[in-house]
């Protein structure tokens, strides 16, 4: 006799999606971090060993908080900062326009990455582990 196998439900399990909802906040919504437009000029990889663990250290505590938190943070602590388009000194991709406002959040004492956000996500664009990116006043 041979048992039956009953179907797996499709939502069930560690590795199921988590439900998004298409109404929600986004600054009521956690952070999430990319690095897929980063400037080869100014990327992760020219980052030293301490620079990069900084960076990876800098990522748990960010996606641990949500972007209501983080904007009512100090700047030079686990807060952020805007920067206008044309502070910049380096490559600007195409796709970020000059109306968009930049994002700096230190990643390492007091050198920062900078990006852009689209919803709950922040686009890591450069890290300016040299202070060259803009003027830091």
């Amino acid at each position: 006799m041979t048992k039956k196998i009953k179907p797996r439900k499709q939502d069930t399990g560690k590795w199921s999606k988590p439900h998004v909802s298409s109404d929600t906040n986004p600054k009521t919504e956690y952070l999430t971090i990319s690095l897929r437009f980063l400037d080869p000029d100014y990327c992760l990889t020219k980052c030293d060993k301490d620079e990069q663990a900084a960076f990876a250290d800098k990522v748990r505590i960010l996606t641990q908080k949500k972007w209501v938190e983080i904007l009512s943070l100090n700047r030079h602590g686990q807060g952020c900062e805007k920067i206008p388009c044309e502070a910049i000194n380096g490559k600007i991709p195409r796709h970020v326009t000059p109306d968009m406002n930049l994002i700096a959040f230190r990643f390492h004492v007091k050198k920062p990455m900078v990006g852009y956000r689209n919803g709950d996500v922040f686009y890591v664009i450069w890290f300016d582990r040299n202070r060259t990116l803009y003027s830091h006043g």
